[in-house]
């Protein structure tokens, strides 16, 4: 059963509601405005503990400019990108192809080995810290972008068939039935017939894997050593020395690596909607 929509209630709920809903708002956006307030104070502001009153000075352009000046800025978000940008062109292209085999032919491991790829999610990933190391190392592969492209892709490519798996069950097989009459190649009526079925799907999934590898931390702090191969988030700490904390500007820098995450999901956020709601409704 769906809640009612707020039109439908009373006069007292529908107030309530909208009284409630922006102080609810400002609530949940209450730790991005306070990073945004410290990222644009002085750094005196911070030293004198004026943590979350008002700025004795705005110093944003200031602050914003010397986390590219005073730290290697450009390359992380550099590094961001071709890891990212790969990984998701690697674990989308890897579980259309996975997906439509799960979900269209019968074969006898065939839900085994969607169980294998389930099973995988459920795998606390700090546990595979040391083995993910040790691997990196004997394959060196360890502190380089390239490592890092396949370690996500690998982890990734189990959540992202399972996604497709779901969505490419979904279909009318009859489509396809009909394609093969016709005389058309299974390789012809995956790349003409389902993908355009499903390319909300796919949108949906680029953005949130696009999101998970842009946000990750653990795994960039984990697999990187030196500033040449590390990602925006693990290259953020740079901008603190060793005795000094230079909160403003790793807030400024924390900001400006929200953004492109930020930029995507407006992007394609027609396409994420809809892909998230494929097949909710029927008729």
């Amino acid at each position: 059963m769906f809640p009612r929509p707020i039109e439908q209630t009373s006069g007292g709920t529908q107030i309530a509601y909208k009284t409630l809903l922006p102080i609810s708002l400002f609530v949940w956006l209450l730790p991005l405005i306070a990073i945004f307030m410290t990222s644009i104070r002085p750094a005196e502001d911070i030293n004198r503990g004026n943590m979350f009153g008002w700025p004795s000075g705005f110093n944003m352009i200031d602050n914003y400019t010397r986390v590219f000046t005073e730290s290697n800025a450009v390359q992380y978000f550099l590094n961001s990108v071709l890891i990212t940008v790969p990984t998701v062109a690697i674990s989308v292209s890897l579980a259309c192809l996975a997906g439509y085999a799960l979900a269209i032919y019968k074969f006898r491991v065939a839900l085994p080995l969607f169980f294998l790829f389930v099973a995988g999610n459920f795998i606390p990933f700090q546990i595979l810290m040391i083995p993910v190391r040790e691997l990196t190392s004997a394959l060196n592969m360890y502190d380089t972008v390239q490592g890092l492209v396949l370690f996500h892709a690998a982890f990734q490519t189990g959540f992202c068939t399972l996604f497709m798996r779901n969505f490419i069950k979904a279909l009318p097989f009859e489509l396809i039935e009909s394609a093969r009459i016709e005389g058309v190649g299974e390789f012809r009526i995956f790349w003409h017939l389902v993908l355009p079925l499903v390319r909300p799907a796919i949108a949906a999934l680029a953005v949130l894997i696009f999101t998970f590898v842009w946000n990750d931390f653990f795994w960039a702090t984990v697999l990187t050593q030196g500033e040449a191969s590390k990602p925006i988030t693990a290259g953020i700490r740079a901008l603190n020395g060793q005795f000094v904390s230079r909160w403003h500007l790793v807030s400024a820098a924390s900001l400006l690596a929200a953004v492109p995450p930020v930029l995507m999901f407006f992007l394609m956020q027609k396409h994420f909607i809809a892909g998230l709601t494929m097949g909710a409704t029927k008729g």
